[in-house]
């Protein structure tokens, strides 16, 4: 994966502005435009997923007392409404080792001397040291969840909204110590998945 990022960068400089940061971007974008059918795709499970809640509901308050018939029920409506509960996530079993190179890759990578600044950075292979990445990794985190926040009711809506402060805070929070390339790469990838998560969105609203 590291070479990747060298190829990336080798592109940069033969367009005549070489950065290891617009590098990271680049590839960041290409990465993510490959991994895009699976990303719809569970995207689009996890809707159906979030559609079928109020029925969902209804069904265990009914058969409450009766595990097997809610399971037989439930079983019933997956299949009338053709929607697995497991397919949102084999595209993130998928795309798993992906992100687990690129992690590795941006965190160890060996910057070229003398073009490992970016912008207000002066090296990507050190913190933020104006906590802006992390800032912007937190927001884009939460936005993100936010914007694909499910329709759950009770305690699992209760969860939901914890989970959704919590798991910005957490990334906001690591940002802090990882690499400035690293965080780049998460910002980037989250505005990437948000640009595409609106306009699924628009367009099922649309078809409603």
């Amino acid at each position: 994966m590291q070479s990747l990022v060298m190829y990336s960068f080798d592109f940069t400089k033969a367009i005549g502005i070489p950065s290891y940061g617009i590098a990271i971007i680049l590839l960041t974008i290409v990465i993510k435009a490959i991994l895009s059918p699976l990303t719809v795709k569970q995207i689009k499970s996890m809707r159906g997923m979030q559609a079928l809640q109020p029925k969902i509901k209804e069904l265990q308050n009914k058969y409450k007392n009766d595990p097997k018939k809610l399971q037989e029920e439930m079983g019933r409506l997956y299949k009338e409404l053709g929607i697995n509960p497991l397919s949102g996530c084999l595209p993130l079993i998928v795309q798993m080792p992906f992100l687990i190179a690129i992690f590795y890759a941006l965190r160890d990578f060996p910057y070229e001397a003398g073009y490992e600044n970016f912008l207000w950075l002066p090296s990507l292979s050190v913190p933020d040291h104006l906590y802006i990445l992390p800032i912007l990794s937190a927001l884009s985190t939460y936005i993100m969840s936010k914007q694909s926040g499910s329709s759950a009711t009770g305690a699992a809506a209760g969860q939901q909204r914890i989970m959704q402060i919590f798991m910005p805070l957490f990334i906001g929070y690591i940002s802090l110590n990882f690499a400035s390339g690293l965080v780049i790469y998460w910002v980037v990838s989250n505005i990437f998945q948000m640009i595409q998560q609106f306009f699924i969105y628009r367009n099922d609203n649309k078809e409603n």
